[in-house]
């Protein structure tokens, strides 16, 4: 492969810790990230949909939360991201940031928000800050939307890019299948990293990425690397909650580690109360008011 159209980064030898333990009486800003990436610390990003479980990723010190579009496929009951719209990502994007309290919260613009035009892309990352109150937003493609993400930094709005397999783009795909492969696949990768780099986005999302050519972008970008399917090489990782929680039915993707079992547990607890409903055990006497 040729040499990476990308500027190296420059890096700090000493780690501040600004994510895990630096910050602790205010919300992670997009600033901290940047200081992360300068002193080669890594962080975690996990998606949240609710107050509930996003308190609750807040609370463990999870620095980022991403209101991900992916509440299609595990919340919403859509085969795709594609349905998901404006007016859901702001009711689930307001509960989030009502439910934390430290952590940067990223919210995806959903298909069809800011793919006709800027101006469209800016009026709704501006509903996104201002009805929900998010401090970012998220949208995919590289080269091809660079511009978009140029008018949003230029009215203060910070901006995460997505490169790579872009779910939104299912269709056109015919899937979901890895992305980068090959020379010009991979040189493509490569001038998308570097064109939303220069459009201003704070950070950069890899999906489905192999992870030689995540570590190439990665040691040439001077703004973080999300890797979801990318390997080990990027700056942050990314997993969508319920896999990484195990409350995904059936196959879940190669890049899924699942850190629980929470679809067990939960079953388990539903049949034990039911069978306690059934046998009369539930309520007993220190469940009754007398």
């Amino acid at each position: 492969m040729n040499a990476s159209p990308l500027q190296p980064a420059q890096t700090q030898d000493a780690p501040a810790n600004t994510l895990y333990g630096g910050v602790t009486n205010r919300r992670v800003t997009v600033r901290d990230l940047a200081k992360a990436k300068r002193n080669g610390e890594r962080w975690a990003m996990l998606t949240a949909y609710d107050a509930l479980t996003a308190g609750v990723f807040d609370e463990a010190g999870i620095p980022v939360l991403l209101v991900g579009d992916s509440a299609g496929n595990c919340h919403l009951g859509y085969e795709t991201t594609v349905p998901v719209t404006m007016d859901q990502m702001v009711m689930m994007s307001a509960a989030v940031v009502r439910g934390t309290q430290r952590a940067l919260i990223v919210a995806d613009l959903p298909f069809g928000s800011y793919q006709e035009s800027p101006a469209q892309a800016m009026h709704n990352a501006a509903r996104l800050m201002k009805e929900a109150g998010v401090h970012a937003v998220k949208l995919e493609g590289g080269e091809r939307s660079a511009r978009t993400i140029e008018l949003l930094v230029e009215a203060g709005i910070p901006v995460m890019a997505h490169i790579g397999l872009t779910p939104q783009s299912v269709h056109a795909y015919g899937g979901y299948p890895v992305q980068g492969r090959g020379d010009e696949a991979a040189h493509q990768l490569l001038r998308d990293a570097k064109a939303v780099q220069q459009a201003g986005a704070f950070s950069v999302v890899l999906e489905a990425v192999p992870a030689e050519l995540a570590a190439e972008v990665t040691a040439h970008s001077a703004i973080p690397t999300v890797g979801i399917g990318g390997g080990p090489g990027t700056d942050a990782q990314v997993l969508v909650w319920t896999d990484f929680a195990g409350m995904t039915a059936g196959r879940v993707p190669k890049f899924v580690k699942q850190y629980a079992d929470l679809r067990r547990t939960l079953a388990q607890a539903a049949s034990e109360f039911a069978s306690d409903v059934r046998e009369g055990a539930f309520p007993g006497p220190e469940h009754s008011f007398q």
